[in-house]
Parts: structure tokens; sequence; C-alpha cells
């Protein structure tokens, strides 16, 4: 629709008044924010701050300053990128970018990434217009057009910011790799608009989990280790392992659908090794052997599943109404299998203090 041939609330697109006096008065409230310049090159001390924050060392830390920034030496008619103010986010654009006269809105998201913030709200629609007037961006470009990440999607209402502040959205690709074929010609290919979620993508999410449970998985292993013997706690450090390694590796190859039971399933496959030598100790009746059997089988697929749970919300499998169900579904389920476990190991641990076997 072209606006240059509507009139006030002729066009459902064009700003209410009292919207384009707010912006107006937000645009000019204080000077135009600073313009900093940034360049596409990585430095030592960047990669090692992406390092850290894959290792969830000082999270919260890992904040760009938002704002306007510059590459290269931009002009008005310079595209105008838009991302979060995570660092990994940011770096991942600007290093992208590399090369590129061009500008990079950057909204403060928390130091959360787009996809996370698009859900959360804070990559959102009055954030983005309030940076837009805040930064000044209408006296620096002559052309009114944001290019934002494709999974920013869910967070923004195009048409809102575009009768808000003048501003028209694109949504570039998924991946901030593919920015400079997609600014060639504006337009994404069906590849660069497919969401993938890759071997490397999944090992990525590992090592927050891993670094999150390592204190707990060692206390529980020098108890059990106390308690049961070594492969008892070997027992508790590869449910764990399993739960925060091996299922984001094996993903998509294990079957069903809901995360719970993958992590069910794959906590059985990885309990068997340890089921099988105590249903044949020689040094135990039968009876003894195979409700010890069972403890392993009870328990390890509950952790398993529990801390698989936590990789529904940063994968391409599942969506936010999906986890709520599948917790009242089966977090009960698995509170009966642990329960029943764990009253195992209390009748075996009684029956052995009355020296009965």
């Amino acid at each position: 629709m072209d606006n240059d041939k509507t009139n006030g609330s002729s066009c459902p697109c064009a700003p209410r008044r009292s919207d384009t006096i707010s912006f107006i008065k937000l645009a000019h409230s204080k000077p135009v924010s600073e313009l900093l310049t940034i360049t596409g090159k990585l430095t030592l001390n960047d990669r090692l701050g992406h390092f850290l924050a894959l290792w969830g060392v000082n999270r919260m830390g890992h904040i760009v300053k938002p704002g306007l920034y510059k590459m290269g030496e931009p002009t008005i008619d310079s595209p105008v990128f838009v991302s979060a103010n995570y660092t990994l986010s940011f770096d991942a654009v600007r290093r992208a970018l590399a090369g590129t006269d061009c500008y990079i809105l950057v909204l403060d998201t928390k130091g959360v990434n787009v996809w996370c913030a698009a859900g959360k709200g804070t990559f959102g629609t009055e954030e983005l217009v309030h940076r837009i007037a805040w930064s000044g961006l209408s006296g620096i470009v002559s052309h009114r057009a944001l290019i934002l990440p494709q999974l920013s999607a869910p967070g923004i209402s195009a048409h809102e910011v575009q009768r808000r502040s003048g501003f028209r959205v694109e949504y570039g690709p998924v991946r901030a790799s593919d920015l400079p074929e997609y600014i060639k010609t504006r337009e994404a290919t069906p590849e660069m608009r497919r969401v993938q979620f890759s071997f490397r993508d999944r090992l990525v999410l590992t090592p927050v989990e891993l670094l999150h449970v390592a204190l707990p998985t060692l206390v529980a292993a020098i108890i059990l280790y106390l308690l049961a013997g070594p492969l008892a706690a070997l027992a508790a450090i590869t449910a764990v392992l399993a739960g925060t390694v091996f299922f984001p590796a094996l993903l998509p190859f294990i079957p069903t659908h809901d995360f719970s039971t993958k992590g069910l399933i794959l906590g059985v496959i990885v309990a068997i090794p340890f089921s099988i030598p105590f249903a044949t100790n020689p040094e135990m009746p039968f009876w003894a052997n195979m409700l010890t059997a069972l403890v392993p089988l009870m328990i390890m697929p509950v952790v398993t599943a529990y801390l698989a749970l936590n990789f529904t919300g940063c994968t391409t499998f599942t969506s936010r109404t999906g986890v709520k169900k599948e917790i009242y579904r089966y977090v009960p389920v698995m509170a009966l299998m642990a329960g029943f476990g764990i009253l195992l190991l209390v009748i075996l641990g009684i029956v052995r203090f009355m020296k009965v076997i």
C-alpha cells in the first residue's frame, strides 16, 4: 500500500496520531544516541568470551551495549540490520557482514539470544520501536527498511512497527552466515529459511547443561561409591552423561516424539550394562538379584529423561504447549519410577542389615 496516498485513519497501517506524537517525542527528547563503530574482525578476547559463554561462565555478562553501530563507511542508503545484545548473536552478525558498509541496530534483549528473546518478548515490537526512535535512525538513513533475523519473527509485529515508526520489517535468513548472499538480492532462498539443527548445533548445547549438574553429580557419585561401590558411582555419572551429552547428540535418531520418552529409552539402554552384573551376582539369591537389577532400570532412565527435558527450549523439535503437556504427562511417571527404585534400595539395604541374605 502506498502510504503517500493515504491520510490519517483511512489506512489501517497509518500511525495513529497519539503513537506518532509519542514516537516523535522520544526521537527528539534527547540528542541522537552515540553512533558506535564496530568491525567484522573477532579478537582473541572475543573468542575467549564465546568459549566462556558456551560453558555458562558469567552467563549474564556476555552483553553488548544496545544502540546503533556502523561498519565500514555506511551512507544514508546503507542497509540496517537488527540484532540482539547477546555477544554471540551480535558477533555472528558482524562477522558475517565483514567488509559490508552497513548499520547494526542492537536491541536490549537482556543478554539473551534472538530466538529465546523473541519468545520472552525482549526482542519484541516495543523494544524495536523504542530503539529506532532512541537511536535517531530516521535521521541517519534515507530509506525505511530494517533487516531482522528470521528467528525474531515470533516477537515482532511487523505492521505495528511500520505503523508506529514508519520502518518496514524484512526478515533475513535464519543464519547470520547467509547474510552476504541475502543482501545481494534481498531475497532468502528456501535453504536460507530452513531451520536446521545439525550434530554440531546440538553438541554446542551440552557444555552449559553438563556444567550445571557437575557438582550434584560428583556428590551423588561419592555417596554411592561409599554406600554401594564403584559400579553404583559409575552408574550415576553415566546417567547424567546420557542426559546431557548423549541425548542431544542422538536426538534425531531416538524413536518417539516426546523428549521424556526419548530420554527414558536412552536411559534404559545405558542402564542395562549396569543391571546385568546385579542380576548375575552368585553371592546373592535369585530374588535379591532380580530386585537389585531393577534399581538401575528404574532410577537411571528417570535421571536421563529429566535432564533431557532441559533441551526442549533450545531445539526445533517441540513447542511451548507441547512441552507443558509432556511435563504433566510424564513427570508423574518419572516420579513413580524413581520412588519405586528408591524403595527397592531401602528394602535391599534393610535386608542386608538384617543379614537375611
